[in-house]
């Protein structure tokens, strides 16, 4: 696939990694361009890439075949409706703007729902900065095959990109790994004060905690066994690891889970309701 020409609107931290994720796969620096409002974000950008970057969104999409928007989804609106009268109907819009809906990007992008862009929505996660994420990915109708490639190249360039059946999966997927990282957080927290309490320097109870929450992450993805097996495995009859899985079940540790990304779920949609306005 020859090289997409991509523009990114808005250049903050996600933009910034897709942006470097994309030049390590080789993508020619000449090939991607990007647009910010902010001078010092411009500099930045410029200095630690090497690409093209300036103020004007209308400048940065002339002639590309891929556009990210990449601005924070209150601005979304205003920028999309000074953005459609420079757009062409042959141009990939891509958006990782969490809860901004794709019936509400193509209002925003066109007046006449006959010339509506192609849309892929996506749902990245904070790890994509480490190059280490994972992105939920939505196409409208109008979206080529090869384009649903560019889209899914883009995302790949920070972790793992996996297409969703209906948009309405995004909420599940906000639930599960858009909002999952800060739920690890929580337990690594948690499990790192336990430590202490326990009689462990904190900084001995933090490192052993997050070298777990690795070692175990790399176990279950490298694994030909799914989780359940695997917890069952290192989970030896009446052992120090069934006490504490035991005491987990008996706080309802599941229904626990299962209420908190039903949460987030509900809180997605709202959201997406709030947002599309």
């Amino acid at each position: 696939m020859n090289e997409p020409r991509i523009a990114f609107i808005g250049a903050g931290n996600m933009a910034a990694s897709l942006i470097g994720g994309l030049l390590a796969q080789g993508v020619p620096v000449e090939r991607i361009r990007a647009s910010d409002p902010g001078a010092e974000q411009r500099a930045k950008i410029s200095a630690e890439h090497g690409i093209f970057i300036c103020a004007d969104n209308a400048e940065a999409v002339a002639g590309a075949d891929v556009i990210v928007l990449a601005v924070k989804p209150q601005v979304m609106k205003r920028v999309c409706q000074a953005l459609a009268p420079h757009l062409s109907d042959s141009q990939l819009i891509v958006s990782i703007a969490a809860g901004i809906p794709c019936n509400s990007l193509e209002r925003w992008l066109s007046a006449q729902p006959e010339a509506a862009p192609a849309i892929v929505r996506c749902m990245p996660n904070t790890p994509a900065l480490l190059r280490q994420g994972v992105s939920g990915l939505y196409a409208t109708a109008r979206v080529t095959a090869e384009q649903r490639q560019q889209a899914e190249q883009l995302l790949s360039a920070v972790g793992v990109a996996l297409w969703l059946d209906a948009e309405q999966q995004i909420d599940a997927v906000t639930a599960v790994s858009g909002s999952g990282p800060a739920y690890f957080f929580l337990l690594i927290e948690a499990m790192t004060a336990a430590g202490e309490q326990l009689g462990l320097p904190r900084e001995t109870a933090a490192q052993l905690t997050m070298q777990t929450a690795l070692g175990a992450a790399r176990m279950a993805l490298e694994s030909d066994v799914d989780a359940a097996e695997l917890r069952r495995r290192v989970t030896s009859p009446n052992g120090t690891t069934e006490a504490a899985i035991t005491s987990f079940q008996a706080g309802g540790f599941e229904a626990l889970v299962h209420q908190a990304l039903t949460a987030a779920a509900t809180r997605s949609a709202e959201l997406a309701e709030q947002l599309g306005q």
